[in-house]
């Protein structure tokens, strides 16, 4: 469905953070969105967010990069697949 990586690196502040968000289709008809996060070269943490329709998700997507790229992260690749599933 989609999928965004975002990244912030600070050497001043000995900052190198990743922040990834897909957009993953359910089993039953519902989406969910997937962040993953942490220090660049750790495991980091994973936390997921279940909605009913894609266009909640996707808002959600929307919302958070828009708060991260406030806080300086800057998005390096952002993928969107829209095939239609038939």
């Amino acid at each position: 469905m989609s999928v965004s990586v975002l990244r912030r690196i600070d050497h001043s502040q000995n900052m190198a953070r990743a922040y990834e968000l897909s957009i993953q289709p359910g089993l039953f008809g519902d989406v969910s969105i997937v962040r993953h996060w942490g220090r660049i070269g750790t495991a980091g943490q994973t936390k997921e967010f279940w909605f009913d329709t894609e266009a909640e998700a996707q808002k959600m997507q929307d919302d958070v990069l828009r708060q991260k790229q406030r806080r300086g992260y800057e998005l390096i690749t952002a993928f969107a697949d829209h095939r239609s599933e038939d």
